[in-house]
């Protein structure tokens, strides 16, 4: 494992970005921005990340969130995944579904004292210069395990024929129906709802779509299967369900285009399309068993970023990450960014664990092969608890530099233009001020500063306008900034001494 580690850092070595010219000027290059997501899902399911348990007070919910948002950070990571609707319930403040169980202790309830949790999250995250997607499950209503009482306003009460029960004694799900298109108009609504409410950078959702199945016991979807059959429909019962999927991720990923073109989709499926796919995949079948072709909305681009599970090993011989990898990026025909999630939160398991190793070997590799751009890891209370030591081994390495996420040209391809730089100093202070060039909206900024000859580079957000550094901290020999907007498309960088 070390030896692979060494070769995963040659090749990043190797493969640094290219160096921008500091202009007509005799200060060194200012290297380029590093492209990459690193992202992390916040889980709140069952409070795996957040909340640590439901009905906290909410003082203590947002020092938990700080927490969460400043490791981040720390780290150099980009984007975080919150998981803001876990069964048919809400992590923020809505009008169509109840407020969570593993927020407030009762589902229904807000927090005490009120707060938006995700207007929280967001205005956080933004502050630290994180983009924050907004992760949604599609059709969950309530997870197995789960005892909490459901209230009058969550949908298995207001509307139950959308909502079925599945499973046997000892695992049983509520779920909507995806075969029924109120089921599936509900789903949407939410989603549009904090797209149109929220300052979001992504909607993001994960593989829930017909429930993994329990002792092969079939879906009971007879209703909306009759009723398509005695309408004249000629297709399969398992093509008819994969169709209604395919509709509504078509669907979703219009609407969120039509209204806020720069906010990004993205998808996690299982790992796995199809067994025989690759020819030495062997394993589950989300297709012929979630009923999602998950293949088809890759070849489609009906997505911005995809991040498809590759919980395995690189040397898995029946899953193996380097070849599920490598063949979900022949299979994205439009070139969007393809993400791999990893599990992070194995590192130390008793039973089937990774080694740190392996974590940065498939972080550095789903770098630098074709096609693939970052990695999203599972989950955060891995990094919170810097498991055998993953977060110094992170930054020491992979995550040494800032890196902000891939640009998406087939949203919009024009950057901004150069913003305004000034150097002022005195005996005591340096004052750097910028500022956008005209009314363009800036969704970050990357300053450098040139210190002994070398620079140094953060991301800010798009609020701050200066920044004041003591001289008896540090001499700053010269400063240069870039404006990025929210398609990811960098300025050239404006240079001051």
């Amino acid at each position: 494992m070390r030896i692979l580690t060494l070769v995963f850092a040659l090749a990043c070595w190797l493969d640094s970005p290219a160096f921008v010219r500091a202009g007509e000027t005799d200060l060194p290059p200012i290297p380029a921005i590093s492209r990459e997501y690193r992202g992390v899902w916040v889980a709140t399911v069952a409070n795996i990340d957040w909340p640590s348990k439901p009905g906290l007070p909410s003082d203590q919910q947002q020092a938990e969130a700080i927490k969460i948002l400043d490791t981040a950070a720390d780290l150099k990571m980009n984007v975080i995944v919150l998981q803001v609707r876990t069964s048919c319930d809400s992590l923020y403040e809505s009008r169509l579904e109840p407020w969570s169980y593993f927020l407030s202790g009762k589902q229904g309830q807000a927090p005490s004292p009120a707060y938006d949790p995700l207007s929280f999250w967001i205005e956080q995250a933004h502050l630290r210069g994180l983009e924050l997607h907004a992760w949604f499950n599609p059709f969950r209503a309530k997870n197995t395990g789960q005892s909490y009482a459901d209230c009058e306003s969550h949908i298995s009460q207001s509307q139950p024929q959308l909502v079925k029960k599945y499973g046997n004694d000892k695992t049983i799900y509520l779920w909507l129906d995806p075969g029924e298109a109120a089921a599936r108009e509900h789903s949407l609504s939410v989603f549009l709802d904090v797209l149109q409410r929220y300052d979001v950078d992504g909607i993001h959702i994960d593989d829930y779509f017909y429930p993994y199945p329990v002792d092969d016991i079939p879906f009971p979807d007879d209703p909306a299967w009759q009723r398509y059959v005695e309408s004249g429909g000629k297709s399969t019962r398992d093509d008819w369900r994969r169709e209604s999927m395919n509709q509504f991720i078509k669907q979703l990923y219009q609407e969120i285009k039509h209204i806020k073109p720069h906010v990004k989709f993205g998808i996690s499926p299982f790992g796995i399309w199809k067994p025989g796919y690759p020819s030495s995949v062997a394993g589950f079948s989300q297709h012929d068993k979630l009923y999602a072709d998950a293949r088809l909305w890759l070849n489609e681009g009906w997505c911005d970023y995809y991040s498809p599970q590759l919980y395995w090993a690189i040397s898995a011989k029946q899953q193996s990450f380097p070849a599920l990898l490598r063949w979900w990026s022949e299979e994205n025909k439009l070139g969007r960014h393809l993400v791999p999630g990893i599990y992070t939160s194995r590192i130390g398991n008793k039973t089937n664990g990774y080694s740190v190793e392996e974590v940065v070997n498939q972080t550095y590799l789903s770098r630098h092969m074709s096609g693939s751009h970052g990695v999203v890891h599972f989950s955060m209370k891995s990094l919170l608890e810097n498991r055998e030591n993953i977060c110094d081994k992170l930054k020491a390495g992979a995550y040494s530099e800032m890196a902000i996420t891939p640009a998406a040209p087939w949203l919009d391809s024009e950057p901004p233009k150069t913003p305004k730089l000034s150097i002022e100093r005195t005996d005591s202070n340096q004052v750097i001020a910028w500022a956008p060039n005209d009314d363009q909206q800036i969704a970050r900024w990357c300053l450098w500063t040139l210190v002994n000859g070398k620079w140094q580079g953060r991301v800010l957000p798009s609020g701050d306008t200066r920044l004041e550094v003591p001289t008896s901290e540090m001499k700053i020999e010269a400063a240069a900034i870039c404006a990025i907007d929210a398609f990811g498309n960098e300025s050239q960088p404006a240079i001051a001494r």
